[in-house]
């Protein structure tokens, strides 16, 4: 991994602000990625209640005409075309979701004990404010575990001190409301979020070339999904193809294994992060990977041939690593036989389930990728 010089200041990210279009052999219409990722950066998507980051997206795709709807899942299907293709050779996944929390129960004192929606920890949250999303209306609590000033065998702090560490069930929400006044949308099951103060962009670098916030997984391959239809659509090309942004990927891909259980697809793309861990070679960079493995399912070695062929022609590059903890809606999809091949391209991200940092480039790099595999398949 290259080092990143620290910046005297981390500026935030301004709205306007955007990716200049690139030469890329294609004639493309470029939307403003950055711009479309702090919006969906902001739209909380916990799983299995993702309608706020589908109703980013299907914005953008009614002012390109984009056909598309809803699925009983809750996926967002759409296509290049003028239909929705109902027996599509290829389909290209990437998730709305995110990492959360769900209420696990209601305390006495009216704080909320709660358990992980997906792989977030503790220190990755810390304490911190987060939105409750009751059905009617967003609540505000404050995500707690205890005070430092004790050395009480049975306190989080020293629990910590000894070596254990820090578990949701050591964590509460605090809402400042009494039990019996809470609202009675407020159940076991509600969905907690990181809070809409937290879901931030910034530009950090000597020449403020990376980009940081949470939930850059997905939402940065969600932009770079929304940008394939487009090119595609101006191509006139790809109409059997089937774009899906799909709910639930974070605790197991069940969005994308219902839809590709009902149809069966040849090939599964999936738009993905790529993480920046101690075994693999994945650099902070805008140069896209290729998981040749992860934990559900490998990619066969004539797929990653035509990924590293496709690379050389538009010359973005790939890495290819493995993945040795997690899966993408494609992995998880092939391992029980709803594809018969699964192909994941990725971006690089530092920091993932946390505040994730990506390169400016990488967004475009892996559209340019990705519409080359898809032109050789």
């Amino acid at each position: 991994m290259h080092a990143v010089s620290c910046p005297k200041k981390i500026r935030p990210l301004a709205i306007n602000w955007y990716i200049t279009k690139k030469t890329t052999g294609y004639n493309t219409t470029m939307i403003k990625p950055l711009e479309i990722l702090a919006e969906l950066v902001q739209a909380a998507g916990p799983p299995g209640e993702e309608r706020l980051v589908a109703s980013v997206l299907t914005r953008f795709l009614d002012e390109a005409a984009i056909p598309w709807r809803i699925d009983e899942r809750g996926n967002l299907l759409a296509s290049s075309g003028t239909t929705l293709p109902n027996a599509p050779r290829i389909v290209v996944t990437a998730h709305m979701d995110e990492i959360a929390l769900m209420v696990q129960r209601i305390l006495p004192s009216g704080s909320l004990a709660v358990v992980p929606l997906g792989g977030v920890h503790p220190w990755k949250w810390g304490e911190a404010p987060v939105d409750i999303l009751c059905s009617d209306n967003t609540m505000q609590g404050i995500l707690s575990f205890g005070s430092i000033h004790t050395s009480d065998p049975a306190s989080v702090i020293q629990r910590a001190r000894d070596g254990k560490v820090p578990a949701w069930s050591d964590a509460h929400v605090v809402t400042g409301i009494p039990k019996h006044e809470l609202p009675d949308t407020l159940r076991p099951g509600t969905r907690v979020v990181l809070s809409a103060d937290r879901r931030k962009l910034v530009r950090l670098g000597k020449q403020a070339e990376y980009i940081a916030g949470p939930f850059l997984d997905d939402r940065a391959a969600c932009v770079a999904w929304l940008q394939l239809i487009l090119d595609l659509k101006q191509r006139k090309i790809g109409t059997d193809i089937l774009f899906a942004a799909t709910t639930s990927e974070e605790i197991g891909g069940h969005g994308a294994i219902w839809l590709l259980g009902g149809r069966r697809p040849e090939i599964c793309i999936a738009l993905e992060i790529a993480p920046i861990t101690t075994d693999n070679d994945v650099e902070l960079s805008a140069i896209p990977t290729c998981w040749s493995a992860d934990g559900y399912a490998p990619t066969s070695p004539a797929d990653l041939q035509l990924v590293a062929n496709a690379a050389d022609v538009v010359g973005t590059g790939v890495t290819f690593h493995v993945l040795t903890r997690g899966g993408s809606d494609a992995s998880c999809a092939a391992v029980i036989g709803h594809c018969a091949r699964n192909i994941t391209l990725a971006l690089p991200v530092e920091n993932t389930h946390g505040f994730e940092v990506m390169h400016i480039d990488a967004i475009p790099a892996l559209v340019r990728l990705t519409l080359e595999v898809l032109t050789k398949l």
